[in-house]
């Protein structure tokens, strides 16, 4: 099989998309199956591919990890055509995706797509809510041809059967074990960030209205009003509200900019708890990574992320915008050892179920699927 992705977002760009697609190519690698990205030029130089097609681009105004690229589309039926692959999957909605929808009308390529980002819920936060059905028809006219549509929860898939949408089809997310692990050393990350509190609440993820991570100087505010002072929060992650909740923060809340690989894991597993207030999820990465490192969640009851938690087994489920439910979990969390404990056990365990080749194994058959559905292609 071979596969042409098309996609607005791409590594080293810092969000889940790019993040699941890469981890994605280095399995396709690891298959030795071929294929192709089509993506915009990265804000971040360094990396290069000879499978991964670059584009000059332009960032979204919505999410700016999400670039509109400006692809040159003769480069691209060119490539497609020496390439000849079986399947094109879409990833973004965006002019890469339009390509991608365009080339596979053109020559006559079976096409699926995923849905990773809840616009319309962003546009609440920016104030936006008047192009909501504007939005709702056009992902309605851009996901129609495709065969299948990939979402990564069950909440996504109900929530897109509500308006409408069929051949929805769930592909996970997972997570790298053998990184994101609890086997790490909680006094170097103390020492790193001078934490000396008995307590570390952690919030890793984009720092922007979307997220409601504005919220977290409250729910702090809200711990010492009852008593709980011996906490320090860690806020990893950049984005657009960064300098203002830097302002609006209190002095036991230290911002760690944005953090990967191995020095994440680590600051996972040296936390307590980790507190996420987004009810914008589609899925929840960075919760499945929490839970990897044995680190019980405190999320919102919304979103992909009450599909990753069991309220009162690997985490606590708020309602959103909640913030005394959110201190009233963190009092109960931090005054509980035995609970945190168990907890503890109860996510590293749900988190090693969730491998990644499991997943993208299970995507594979769903291409196949597609290609026999076509006629595309007959398999013995």
């Amino acid at each position: 099989m071979k596969i042409a992705i098309f996609t607005d977002t791409f590594a080293p760009e810092v969000n889940g998309v790019a993040k699941t697609l890469k981890r994605f190519t280095e399995y396709l690698d690891e298959q030795g199956i071929e294929y192709r990205v089509f993506a915009p030029k990265s804000s971040n130089e360094g990396l290069y591919s000879s499978n991964v097609h670059r584009f000059a681009s332009l960032p979204f105004f919505l999410y700016q990890e999400c670039r509109l690229a400006l692809p040159k589309m003769s480069n691209v039926r060119e490539e497609l055509q020496q390439f000849q692959p079986d399947i094109i999957h879409v990833a973004t909605p965006f002019n890469m995706g339009l390509c991608g929808l365009h080339y596979a009308k053109k020559l006559n390529i079976p096409i699926v797509g995923s849905y990773h980002t809840d616009f319309d819920k962003y546009l609440t936060y920016y104030d936006m809510q008047f192009l909501s059905k504007v939005l709702w028809k056009y992902m309605h006219w851009f996901h129609r041809p495709l065969k299948k549509i990939f979402v990564p929860s069950t909440d996504t898939k109900e929530q897109l059967q509500k308006h409408g949408f069929t051949n929805l089809s769930i592909w996970s997310r997972g997570v790298d074990v053998s990184t994101y692990h609890s086997n790490y050393n909680e006094q170097r990350v103390r020492e790193k960030y001078q934490i000396k509190e008995k307590h570390l609440l952690l919030y890793v993820g984009r720092i922007s209205p979307e997220k409601d991570v504005n919220l977290l100087p409250d729910i702090s505010e809200r711990l010492l009003q009852k008593g709980i002072g011996n906490v320090h929060w860690l806020i990893v992650g950049d984005g657009p509200l960064k300098s203002e909740l830097e302002d609006a923060a209190p002095t036991n809340m230290t911002f760690a900019g944005y953090i990967t690989g191995e020095d994440l894991a680590e600051i996972y597993a040296a936390a307590d708890l980790f507190v996420f207030p987004s009810a914008t999820e589609t899925f929840g990465n960075v919760v499945l990574e929490s839970m990897a490192c044995g680190t019980p969640v405190i999320g919102v009851n919304a979103g992909g992320v009450r599909t990753i938690i069991n309220d009162g087994v690997t985490g606590i489920l708020c309602e959103e915008k909640d913030n005394e439910a959110f201190a009233e979990a963190i009092i109960r969390m931090l005054s509980d050892r035995v609970e945190r404990e168990t907890m503890r056990l109860e996510v590293k365990k749900y988190a090693k179920t969730q491998a990644w080749d499991t997943i993208f194994d299970g995507l594979l058959d769903e291409y196949e699927q597609v290609l026999q559905e076509s006629g595309y292609r007959v398999l013995a």
